[in-house]
């Protein structure tokens, strides 16, 4: 399942050269791979599930100010609690319709809060397909 999601390049979100910040891709990025995860953990014994690490990340083409960032989000493995999300990120502009901009890999770890309000890891029991 590839879950889909889109941000306007603003002038804020431009660096000093006029490009989109990374910053503001990661964290982009980030936000996708979160929708995803939500999806994935419905129906599951996790509350939610957290950023471990940004496994990795590619930056390929420059986003200008007034593009459109289409992110592209899918799951490609589980593990007890991990989650391994690869988001690519398209993108548009008026002329080309589809650019991979950046690629990444992220991985989650799902949590449930406890009684005293701290989380912990836990299993959602679940796995891709």
């Amino acid at each position: 399942m590839i879950i889909r999601y889109s941000q306007l390049v603003m002038p804020q979100d431009a660096n000093v050269i006029g490009t989109l910040f990374g910053g503001q891709m990661v964290s982009w990025m980030d936000i996708s791979a979160s929708k995803a995860v939500h999806r994935f953990l419905k129906d599951t014994d996790a509350e939610v599930a957290l950023t471990r690490a940004i496994d990795a990340i590619e930056f390929k083409e420059p986003v200008y100010v007034g593009n459109w960032v289409n992110f592209e989000a899918r799951i490609l493995k589980t593990g007890k609690s991990s989650i391994l999300i690869q988001i690519d990120a398209f993108k548009e502009t008026k002329s080309v319709e589809k650019a991979l901009a950046c690629t990444a890999q992220f991985t989650f770890v799902s949590v449930k809060k406890l009684d005293d309000g701290s989380f912990e890891k836990v299993n959602h029991n679940k796995s891709v397909g």
